[in-house]
């Protein structure tokens, strides 16, 4: 059986003619869920010998444990030459469409940056942001590849996760320290049972239908 790949440097070195300038890898996350917001993070990493020991087993956050994911967490915070968070919120998300919010939500991170022209990006999946301050490149499965894209998805997972569990104190009942927004059966049920909150995302389907649920049931009462 081959050996699994993980996210290296090969990406990186590519857009660095002569080694020079710096690279910044570009993720989101939050695209599914029913509530909260879509998050994406903007990660440059010292692009220097070494860098795949100290960050050995980085990969997508979809492959790493919660102790794994705040373990990279705090070794990307802590060797990092910059770090930004962009969000774009539910009623953004509602405005625009998921995909134009996710893209939203990256260009925010990256212009926290205040990147150069001689920067290159490399950002997760098929599109790129509009407005880039420099050239970059979209690369499917690229937090599978690009060790600067695995770092920022687990920067953005953290963050969202954390945005979540603080947010799940504020609306009670709908397990967000638990699911995350992501319409599990828990969430679900609680839509029904506790309605539709302004951190929901109206256009997604089963927020549609709650709020369709609650304005039915307020003709039959009326």
């Amino acid at each position: 059986m081959a050996a699994k790949t993980r996210p290296g440097l090969q990406l990186e070195d590519e857009h660095r003619p002569g080694g020079r300038g710096v690279v910044c890898g570009v993720d989101e996350v939050g695209r599914g869920p029913l509530a909260g917001p879509v998050v994406a993070a903007a990660v440059i990493l010292p692009l220097r010998d070494g860098l795949s020991d100290v960050l050995h087993g980085l990969n997508d956050s979809k492959q790493l444990s919660a102790q794994q994911r705040g373990r990279f967490l705090s070794l990307i915070r802590a060797t990092a030459i910059g770090v930004q968070v962009g969000m774009a919120t539910p009623a953004e998300i509602d405005a625009l469409n998921i995909r134009q919010a996710s893209l939203l939500a990256m260009s925010r991170a990256i212009r926290g940056l205040a990147l150069g022209a001689d920067a290159f990006v490399l950002v997760d999946g098929r599109d790129l942001p509009p407005d880039l301050p420099c050239p970059g490149r979209a690369v499917i499965r690229g937090d599978q590849i690009s060790l600067s894209i695995a770092a920022a998805s687990v920067v953005a997972k953290e963050t969202r996760d954390a945005l979540m569990t603080e947010l799940a104190m504020h609306y009670p009942g709908y397990g967000w320290e638990r699911n995350s927004g992501y319409p599990t059966a828990e969430h679900r049920r609680a839509l029904c049972e506790r309605g539709v909150t302004d951190q929901h995302r109206r256009s997604f389907a089963p927020v549609r239908q709650a709020l369709a649920k609650v304005a039915e049931w307020g003709v039959m009462d009326g």
